[in-house]
């Protein structure tokens, strides 16, 4: 086992989820062998071709990532592994926000949509320009352990404020072995300034979730503006706003991956598939080596 390969524990966890052998055709390399590689060309950012030999052909993890990119089953295995998550009680509800800043390598501004000139193809791939160049956003609603929940790309330019209710929409975690729907409603979101609008506040009022958002000072002031037209201030609690660094270290963990430090990915869609097999990991972490799946209750 070479270092950055799957422990023990995690892959007793993942190898039940990952999809089955096909029927007809040739066998599929060993799940493990080629997660693993894919593992090391994101960790290391290396291009494909660079593959050490010990991990096999390296068309074949390139053509299983591009292909569990194009059908979902990276975003699948995220959800199956937070229904696990669920099921132990081990998801902080009191959720966070935030969003970083990726670089765009030059190597993955290359996309181009079939038949078209210039640059309208980079907000469809989640690329933007800005001062500091072609960047791209990642925004995460993160458990109260810094651990995603919900996570999208936008292009760099891209406004906080406008992403909270998207990343709430997307949240959905199953609930093994209980009826109903899957949950999708934090006990409390926590955002610094950037999310605080009215639009955001009224929102999260109206899905019962307890805002913890600081008030800006250009808002505050309008409000004392106009006096008791102004409304009251909104509620804020300091002690749980100190927890916000949460979220900071999960994008600090996950920028250890140096193919998410720098975008190296032309296409979203292989962007975010990346997000989400390093997330999936992330949950995987706290699993210990002996973990043995038939424990679970």
């Amino acid at each position: 086992m070479a270092r950055g390969d799957l422990r023990n524990g995690e892959w007793a966890v993942l190898a039940p989820l990952l999809p089955a052998q096909p029927v007809r055709g040739g066998r599929w390399r060993d799940h493990r062998q080629v997660i693993n590689a894919i593992c090391w060309v994101k960790r290391t950012g290396s291009p494909w071709r660079d593959l050490p030999e010990r991990y096999g052909p390296w068309k074949t993890p390139y053509q299983r990532f591009r292909r569990w990119a194009a059908d979902g089953t990276w975003a699948v295995l995220k959800q199956q592994v937070l229904a696990l998550a669920e099921a132990d009680g081990d998801i902080d509800w009191d959720a966070q926000v935030d969003s970083t800043i990726v670089r765009v390598h030059q190597h993955a501004a290359g996309a181009r949509k079939r038949g078209s000139t210039g640059t309208s193809h980079r907000p469809r791939q989640g690329i933007g320009r800005s001062r500091g160049g072609l960047t791209t956003k990642v925004h995460t609603l993160s458990d109260g352990r810094g651990r995603s929940l919900a996570t999208r790309i936008t292009p760099g330019q891209a406004a906080d404020t406008r992403q909270l209710q998207p990343l709430l929409d997307q949240v959905s975690v199953p609930r093994p072995g209980r009826r109903g729907r899957p949950r999708k409603r934090p006990d409390s979101v926590t955002g610094d300034k950037a999310y605080s609008s009215r639009s955001n506040r009224e929102l999260l009022r109206s899905r019962d979730i307890t805002t913890v958002i600081p008030e800006p000072n250009d808002q505050i002031a309008n409000r004392k503006r106009r006096g008791c037209t102004g409304g009251r201030p909104p509620n804020f609690d300091r002690v749980a706003y100190r927890r916000r660094h949460q979220v900071e270290r999960g994008f600090n963990r996950r920028k250890h991956w140096r193919g998410l430090a720098t975008r190296f990915d032309k296409l979203g869609s292989h962007d975010q598939a990346t997000l989400d097999l390093v997330e999936t990991l992330d949950w995987l972490r706290a699993v210990p080596d002996n973990h043995d799946p038939r424990d679970r209750t």
